[in-house]
């Protein structure tokens, strides 16, 4: 459950960290009773046909790029739009667009059907994000066709609007850790200010864009695909919304697999704290394996904590003067921190977090900048993807917890008791949704899904993002006889990506065959 202002906590997974990146009152847009078969009034929907089309080059809002190259073997990629009710309360009234792509699958006369991705986030497209990491999904696609899709507010789906690239440029700089009265001021300020852009650019859609309405757009997407079952395949935040999706329709599951798996029992705040500990156990981590490596480390230090005592006081020092970056851009405090942070999503990224803190050392935040950048969805042009706007939305029309400034003082000491280096940025974040004009809904999602046929859960005990204690949640939440867990003794965001044959085998006996692994499968 990512829940940020300052954009850490996007529990996006990525195939490379610069290619990419790095329940409901009536008025709150979202259904409110549960169903196993859809709702009265959208059959004419679930029998729309798709318009399928060679894909062109991703939005803006999606994150910009070339079009994406044809598969191994010449297949292209293929991109469509579905309608579904703009307000699940009215399925006759209002539709918009979602957008989806496909990849077909290989072994046509071996087909089970499409197999549903969602990349995590919340706000990260699927449609940008899936030819980037085809290649880790092959074996899969021998019998699937291969979906994603920008869910509701995200990307080309009525992408949700805040401000500029100026604007954002000059929001994700600021400081977000304040030290006075008068930071505190400009912060919430700043916040307000993104808030009311949001709702003045975007304020119609900002009801309709939480978790629960896109499950049951995946619902839809199912029938629409010619689907009896829901095959999916759900990442980080993606595991949320599979969670909400086999609660509402338990019967409609077919073969799931949950990778990095969301806590779905922590409230906004918990969540925060869990990400808290995770970033500091991956730099524990990374420190360790510099010291470990001895005179081949860049950083200072002899120990872990004098490294980590090094960076608390490079990141002082931005705090009080920024260093320069890329072009006249400098880099700030927060912008480093993100950059940090990025870098611990996989353990391949280390490499370059430890070359992107020695430039630094010497004057040259390039690098973290261009991490920073990754994670805030910036591209090279200098224009913003909507990401970071899509996940503050529907963060805040999900969790229903809004932090007063005196609540957030009172709950810095826990966040830097939980991590000496990110406890402040992430603390902070408490106050993203305080100003947000529509309320949320749920201190946690119920994902309980009694019937539910076996749902594979993956969880990596190094992972940052969504720490190991979140799969052991999940599977108890899910509900007796459900969930069936597989432990990655390794570190990253993700394991099936992690390079771990022993992931890789289970999650594939299981979508290609329908065997699941033995429950409390450990791989290394």
């Amino acid at each position: 459950m990512p829940h940020t202002s300052p954009p850490r906590a996007v529990a996006l997974a990525s195939a490379a960290v610069l290619l990419a990146l790095a329940g409901c009152s009536s008025d709150s847009g979202q259904a409110k009773e549960k169903d196993d078969g859809g709702a009265e009034g959208l059959t004419a929907l679930a029998q729309q046909e798709l318009e399928w089309q060679q894909c062109r080059a991703p939005s803006e809002a999606e994150g910009g790029g070339p079009a994406p190259s044809p598969l191994p073997g010449g297949t292209q990629w293929e991109c469509s739009f579905m309608d579904v009710p703009r307000d699940y309360d009215d399925p006759d009234g209002e539709t918009i667009e979602l957008a989806l792509i496909r990849a077909k699958a290989i072994e046509t006369d071996k087909r089970i059907g499409s197999l549903i991705f969602n990349f995590g986030g919340p706000g990260g497209s699927g449609v940008s994000t899936l030819p980037s990491a085809a290649a880790d999904y092959g074996t899969l696609r021998t019998r699937y066709d291969l979906v994603s899709f920008d869910p509701r507010g995200v990307g080309r789906s009525v992408g949700v609007e805040c401000e500029d690239d100026k604007q954002l440029d000059a929001y994700f700089a600021q400081d977000w850790t304040p030290d006075d009265a008068a930071e505190e001021k400009t912060l919430t300020g700043s916040l307000k200010d993104f808030a009311d852009a949001c709702e003045q650019n975007s304020g119609s859609e900002l009801p309709y864009v939480g978790t629960e309405n896109a499950a049951r757009d995946m619902d839809l997407m199912r029938q629409v695909l010619g689907d009896d079952k829901l095959y999916y395949f759900g990442i980080s935040y993606g595991t949320e919304l599979g969670g909400v999706y086999a609660h509402l329709f338990p019967k409609n599951v077919g073969r799931a697999v949950f990778d990095a798996v969301v806590d779905p029992t922590k409230s906004a705040k918990g969540g925060a704290l869990g990400q808290a500990k995770g970033f500091q156990l991956a730099l524990d981590h990374f420190t360790e394996d510099c010291v470990r490596r001895g005179d081949d480390c860049l950083l200072p230090g002899s120990t872990s904590r004098e490294i980590q005592d090094w960076i608390m006081s490079f990141l002082q020092g931005l705090d009080d003067k920024p260093i320069p970056g890329i072009g006249d851009r400098m880099l700030t405090q927060s912008q480093a921190t993100n950059g940090i942070v990025q870098s611990l999503y996989s353990r391949e990224y280390w490499e370059l977090l430890e070359q992107g803190l020695d430039e630094a050392e010497g004057g040259d935040g390039a690098l973290l900048l261009a991490l920073s950048d990754a994670m805030t969805g910036r591209s090279q042009n200098g224009h913003y993807s909507n990401i970071q706007a899509a996940n503050s939305a529907i963060n805040c029309v999900d969790y229903k917890e809004r932090y007063s400034l005196e609540d957030t003082r009172a709950a810095l000491p826990e966040f830097r008791q939980a991590s000496r280096v990110f406890g402040d940025s992430l603390g902070w974040g408490l106050l993203g949704c305080t100003e947000w004009p529509v309320p949320g809904v749920w201190a946690h999602p119920d994902v309980s899904a009694p019937g539910a046929p076996p749902i594979v859960l993956v969880g990596a005990t190094g992972d940052p993002a969504t720490p190991f204690e979140g799969t052991k949640a999940m599977a108890q939440a899910l509900g007796k006889g459900v969930a069936v867990t597989v432990t990655y003794d390794g570190e990253g965001h993700g394991a099936y990506n992690g390079g771990s044959r022993c992931v890789q085998k289970a999650v594939n006996t299981y979508l290609l065959n329908g065997k699941p692994p033995a429950d409390g499968t450990v791989c290394r």
